[in-house]
This record gives C-alpha cells, sequence and structure tokens, in this order.
C-alpha cells in the first residue's frame, strides 16, 4: 500500500504565491522606472516648451 502525500500541495502553492508575487513585483518596478517616468518626463518637457513658447509670446 502506497502512504498518501501529505503537505505537497501547501508547500508547492506558497512557492507558486510567492513566486507570483515577486515576479509582478519585479514587473511592476521595471515598468515604473523603465518606462513610466521616461513617458513622463517627455509629457512635462512638452508642456514645459509650450509654456515657454507662450510667455515669450506675450
Amino acid at each position: 500500500m502506497i502512504p498518501p502525500i501529505t503537505g505537497r500541495l501547501r508547500k508547492k502553492m506558497w512557492l507558486d504565491a510567492s513566486a507570483a508575487f515577486g515576479l509582478s513585483f519585479a514587473s511592476a518596478y521595471a515598468y515604473w522606472y523603465g518606462v513610466h517616468l521616461k513617458d513622463l518626463e517627455k509629457q512635462e518637457l512638452y508642456y514645459f516648451r509650450i509654456e515657454q513658447a507662450r510667455k515669450s509670446a506675450q
């Protein structure tokens, strides 16, 4: 007779959950600092140039 396997699913679940959370936080961090802030900087520079052109036109 084969003994029942206990606790295996629970251990795998914790490994899967921690890996998923770790990868999601790493991906979010990479997106925020790699893409979002650069786009935000471009947007702010665009509006700054418009503001400077408006001030110089007055």
